[in-house]
C-alpha cells in the first residue's frame, strides 16, 4: 500500500518565461532594476520573496549613493552572522555596472570572531572614523553600537537593514526604536528589505505615520517563480498525525527529494521528549541503515533499502567540532553547483532566513513555528531555481488533536495557525490584484489581456498583464481610496491585510466551525473593518471602508476561484488545489460571469474559510474535526461590548443609507445581526458598560 501524500491546499503551476532571471545591460535582474529605479529615495522598503536577488539589488543602490549622492558610508545590517556572506565581494563591474562591490575582509563583522558588545562596536566606531565605505554587522552589533555611539554617529550614512520584519512598532523592541530615532533625526538614508513584511505576532513592523515616509518597491512571489528557468510547480500543504510524529514522517518524509527538516523544540507538543538527538537518530533508521559519519564533512551516511547512500547534515547536534565541520561543508562553495553535495538536511532552529541550498525541493516542518514569518522564510528554501528541479513543496506535519491529551486548545491552535498559513500563502503566491469600480466610461487598460473577446463595455470584465503579473477587475459598488496613502495600501499592503485577519483567531474560529449561524458580513465587514482601523488609525472613514473592500476582494477571489475551476490531481493527493496562473484568471472570469455583474456586496456575503473548512475535512478524520469544532464552540460567547458597537456603526450607516434602522425581524441574516448589535450596545450602554 503506498503511503498518502500531504494534502496541499496550494499547488501553483508557473510559465516558466525565464523574465526573472535574465539580467539587463547593467547586470540587473527584473527586482532589482526596479528597485534601482527607486535609488534616490531616502527611506526605502524593499518587499520582495526569497531568492529575488535583494542582497545584490541593495549592493547597485548603496553604490549610487556612495558615488552619487552624497553618503559617506553604507552599513549593512543583517539578522544573523551566516546571512553575512551574501554581502562579500561582487565584481558588478564585469556585468555593465559602474563599480565593482567591496566589503574589507576586516569591516565585515559578521566573519569576526568577538561578542556583539564588545570588539565589535568597538570595530564600527573605527569604521565610522575611517575612509572605508561599507560595514556588514548583525541586527545585535548594531544595536548595541547605537545605545553606546547614539544615532548622530551614523549622520549622513545609508543604513540598511536586512530582514526588516523583525523590528516592530512595539517601543520595547530596541531595533525598532534605533530605526525610529535615526528616522526623528532625519539624517541618514534607510533601506529596509523583507520578504515577509509582517509578523508572527501581529504586531505592526513601523508605526503608520513612519510606515508612510517610505518609498514600496513591490515585487511579488508571482513574478519571482513565473519568471524562473526550471522550477514550474509549488505545492503546500499541510499533513496531520496520530502518536509519535517519527512513527508517521515516513507517509510525508521522500529520501529521493531533496529536503530539509526541521524538527520540533525539544519542549514544544510534537516533541517526543525522549531528546533531540535521539529523535534525530530515530530519522535516520527511518531512512535506512546508518553508515557513520563522513570524515571530511561531517556528515551522516544512511543506506537505503535500495542501497543507494544518502548524506544527512545534522545541524541538530550542536557539539563545537560536529556543528562547525557540517556548516562548513555545507557553505563550501566548490559544492554550491554540485546536486549531490548532500540530500537531506536536518535542523531545529537553523536553516531557515538566508540559508541558501538552492537543490532543496521539499521543505518539511514537524509542529507549527513560531509565527507566519517563519512558515514563509521555510518556504523559501524551497523555492530557488536549479536545473532540474521543476516541482518544490512544503509540508507541515501537524499532531491530530486527541481527546486524551489535556492540551487540547493548543492542538486545536496549531491548527488554527496551519490554515491561516495556508490561506496567507494562497494570497502571496496569487498575481497581483488591481481592483477598478465599474462605471459606464471605463475602458481597456494597455497591456491588459481580457480574453477571446476583449474588453467588452457594460460587461463583467477581467483583465490580465503577463508582464507585471497583475489581474485587473471591475466591481460594481466598489469604494475607491481618496487619499494617496489609501491608494498605497490598496497598491501594495493588501497580503499584510490578508495576513492580519486570517490571524485573528475569533475570525478563523467563527469562519470555520460557526455553520449555518455565521452572517459573513460579520467577518467581511466587522472584523476587517476592526483590523483595518488598528493598523490604519490616520486613515477617515472612506478610506477606511475603501481599503477593507479591496483587502476583501482579494480574499475571497482566490477561494471563489479556487471552486470555480475542477483541476487534474497529482496521482495519489486529494486536494482542492489550484494552478494559479491562467486557472486563476478563468477561475475569477468564471465567477464573474456566473453572477453576471460582480458587486462589492456579494462579494462582502462570501465566508472567507469556507474552502479551508473543505481543505480540513479532507485533510482529518471525522472524529478529530469534531473534537476540533467542539473546543472551538465551547468557548463561543455572546456579543462583546467591541462586537456590538461594531455593529451598531454598521446599524447607523444602513439607517442613512436606507432611511430606516435595521429590524430583528428582516429575512437578510446581515440585517437581522446589525439590528441585534445595536440593541446590544443600548443595553450595554445603559449598563456602563461603555466609558
Amino acid at each position: 500500500m503506498n503511503p498518502p501524500n500531504s494534502i496541499p491546499s496550494v499547488a501553483v503551476t508557473y510559465a516558466r518565461d525565464g523574465r526573472s532571471t535574465r539580467p539587463n545591460e547593467l547586470g540587473m535582474r527584473p527586482m532589482q532594476e526596479r528597485a534601482y529605479q527607486k535609488r534616490g529615495e531616502p527611506y526605502l522598503l524593499i518587499k520582495s520573496p526569497p531568492a529575488s536577488g535583494k542582497s545584490r539589488a541593495l549592493m547597485f543602490i548603496a553604490l549610487d549613493k556612495l558615488e552619487n549622492q552624497g553618503l559617506k558610508q553604507a552599513i549593512i545590517v543583517v539578522p544573523e552572522r551566516s546571512i553575512g556572506a551574501s554581502f562579500h565581494d561582487e565584481p558588478l563591474s564585469k556585468h555593465g555596472f559602474f563599480a565593482d562591490w567591496k566589503v574589507e575582509p576586516r569591516w565585515n563583522l559578521c566573519d569576526a570572531a568577538g561578542s556583539d558588545n564588545g570588539g565589535k562596536v568597538d570595530a564600527v566606531r573605527k569604521f565610522l572614523d575611517s575612509g572605508d565605505k561599507t560595514l556588514v554587522c548583525t541586527h545585535a552589533t548594531f544595536r548595541f553600537a547605537m545605545e553606546k555611539l547614539g544615532a548622530e554617529a551614523f549622520d549622513e550614512r545609508l543604513i540598511a537593514v536586512d530582514e526588516f520584519h523583525h523590528i516592530s512598532a512595539n517601543p520595547d523592541n530596541r531595533l525598532g526604536e534605533h530605526i525610529r530615532q535615526l528616522m526623528a533625526r532625519d539624517k541618514v538614508h534607510i533601506v529596509a528589505m523583507t520578504g515577509s513584511y509582517f509578523r508572527g505576532d501581529a504586531e505592526a513592523v513601523l508605526h503608520p505615520d513612519d510606515e508612510s515616509k517610505f518609498d514600496t518597491v513591490t515585487y511579488t512571489y508571482y513574478e519571482q517563480l513565473n519568471g524562473y528557468e526550471h522550477l514550474k510547480r509549488l505545492n503546500i500543504g499541510y499533513f496531520f498525525y496520530s502518536g509519535s510524529y517519527v512513527d508517521d514522517i515516513a507517509k510525508v518524509l521522500d529520501s529521493n527529494s531533496k529536503t530539509i527538516l526541521h524538527i520540533p523544540n525539544v519542549n514544544s507538543r510534537e516533541s517526543t521528549q525522549r531528546g533531540k538527538d535521539t529523535e534525530v537518530g530515530e530519522i535516520l533508521g527511518v531512512l535506512g541503515e546508518w553508515l557513520g559519519k563522513d570524515e571530511a564533512t561531517g556528515f551522516d551516511l544512511v543506506k537505503r533499502a535500495d542501497g543507494k547512500i544518502l548524506k544527512v547534515a545534522d545541524l541538530v547536534d550542536d557539539g563545537p567540532d560536529r556543528h562547525v565541520k557540517v556548516m562548513s561543508a555545507l557553505k563550501d562553495p566548490s559544492q554550491k553547483h554540485n546536486r549531490d553535495h548532500v540530500d537531506i538536511i536536518i535542523a531545529l532552529g537553523m536553516a531557515k532566513e538566508g540559508f541558501d541550498w538552492i537543490w532543496c525541493e521539499h521543505a518539511l516542518t514537524v509542529g507549527y513555528r513560531s509565527s507566519l514569518t517563519e512558515i514563509i522564510q521555510i518556504i523559501g528554501r524551497a523555492t530557488r531555481d536549479a536545473p532540474g528541479k521543476t516541482c518544490a513543496r512544503f509540508t507541515n506535519l501537524i499532531a491530530e488533536p486527541d481527546a486524551s491529551e489535556q492540551a487540547v486548545t493548543e492542538a486545536v491552535n496549531d491548527t488554527l495557525k496551519a490554515i491561516a498559513a495556508s490561506l496567507l500563502m494562497e494570497q502571496v503566491l496569487a498575481p497581483r490584484f488591481e481592483f477598478k469600480a465599474k462605471n459606464p466610461n471605463n475602458g481597456p487598460t494597455t497591456g491588459y489581456d481580457y480574453g477571446e473577446a476583449g474588453y467588452q463595455p457594460g460587461a463583467t470584465n477581467v483583465g490580465y498583464n503577463a508582464s507585471t503579473g497583475a489581474i485587473q477587475i471591475e466591481i460594481k459598488g466598489l469604494a475607491e481610496p481618496k487619499s494617496r496613502e489609501a491608494e498605497r495600501i490598496c497598491r501594495e499592503d493588501l497580503n499584510e491585510l490578508v495576513t492580519a485577519f486570517v490571524q485573528d483567531k475569533p475570525s478563523v474560529e467563527k469562519g470555520l466551525f460557526a455553520g449555518e449561524e455565521l452572517v459573513p458580513e460579520e467577518l467581511t465587514q466587522v472584523r476587517m473593518g476592526k483590523i483595518i482601523q488598528q493598523k490604519f488609525p490616520n486613515l477617515d472613514d472612506e478610506d477606511r471602508e475603501a481599503v477593507r473592500q479591496h483587502a476583501i476582494a482579494a480574499l475571497n477571489l482566490v477561494q471563489q476561484a479556487k471552486q470555480a475551476v475542477n483541476l487534474d490531481e497529482p496521482q495519489g493527493t486529494s486536494s482542492t488545489a489550484v494552478s494559479l496562473n491562467t486557472s486563476l484568471i478563468d477561475g475569477v472570469r468564471k465567477f464573474a460571469l456566473d453572477m453576471r455583474e460582480l458587486e462589492i456586496d456579494l462579494i462582502d456575503h462570501i465566508n472567507p474559510f469556507s474552502e479551508a473548512y473543505a481543505i480540513l475535512a479532507k485533510a482529518m478524520t471525522e472524529e478529530r474535526l469534531k473534537l476540533v469544532a467542539e473546543a472551538i464552540t465551547a468557548k463561543r460567547t455572546n456579543l462583546t461590548t467591541e462586537e456590538a458597537k461594531d455593529l451598531a456603526i454598521r446599524a447607523f450607516r444602513f439607517k442613512k443609507e436606507r432611511g430606516r434602522l435595521p429590524s430583528v425581524t428582516a429575512q437578510d441574516p446581515w440585517e437581522k445581526r446589525m439590528a441585534e448589535g445595536a440593541a446590544a450596545f443600548v443595553r450595554y450602554k445603559s449598563e456602563g458598560r461603555y466609558e
